[in-house]
């Protein structure tokens, strides 16, 4: 399990016709400040279980109000905040990055302040197959940094069609080895690759064992 999510709201807020609540979310080691897939839950259960009518719901967070709105049929779109990942030299993270990949040719190391998330790009000779193989040993990450300035590695690649990039997303300091498909990450990669392919409109896809896809719009 990954994140938990918790929704609130005060004594006299109803789940079935509020659209603001409260949203917290917990792994099972920490409090962390954004979850993607626990706040589509969320949505998803305040309007096809609860039966909320609203068009959309605001969920207060530690990261800002983030919404939630109704999309097709039975589609929820997330509108989060974009955290735009910045250079920083390969030797910084040396130790790090090489626990996450290994061997792997590695094209450029970026970090997210914000998020506090390490984003090392593979070299484009490296193939979805490439990513998918990696299998970094939690505890050679966390002995390779305190987790004071990073809390999470981002591995990715530059995709082909329909994709365009692929991803995997490791965090131990937050008790999570790796995360199936992480909301929060993509915050990070949607405003990474936006800028290096020059679109605004992404498809991606996170390579964990269990998978998914990403509809991204910046």
């Amino acid at each position: 399990l990954s994140e938990t999510a918790f929704v609130s709201g005060s004594s006299i807020i109803s789940f079935d016709s509020a659209n603001r609540f409260g949203l917290r979310w917990f792994t099972p080691k920490c409090e962390v400040a954004l979850c993607g897939h626990a706040t589509l839950a969320s949505a998803a259960v305040l309007f096809h279980v609860c039966k909320n009518p609203s068009e959309g719901v605001t969920f207060e967070t530690m990261s800002g109000d983030l919404m939630a709105c109704r999309s097709g049929e039975n589609g929820i779109t997330l509108d989060f905040p974009l955290n735009p990942p910045e250079p920083c030299g390969n030797d910084d993270f040396t130790s790090l990055v090489r626990a996450a990949v290994g061997e792997a040719n590695v094209g450029e190391v970026q970090y997210s302040s914000t998020t506090k998330k390490l984003v090392v790009r593979l070299d484009d000779s490296g193939t979805q197959h490439i990513l998918e193989k990696l299998n970094p040993d939690p505890a050679a990450l966390l002995s390779s940094h305190s987790g004071e300035k990073v809390r999470g590695v981002i591995v990715t690649v530059r995709g082909s069609e329909p994709y365009h990039f692929y991803s995997r997303y490791f965090a131990p300091w937050n008790g999570i080895n790796e995360d199936p498909v992480t909301g929060s990450a993509h915050t990070v990669l949607a405003a990474y690759w936006s800028r290096h392919l020059g679109r605004s409109d992404l498809l991606a896809r996170q390579c964990s064992k269990r998978g998914g896809d990403l509809q991204l719009s910046v």
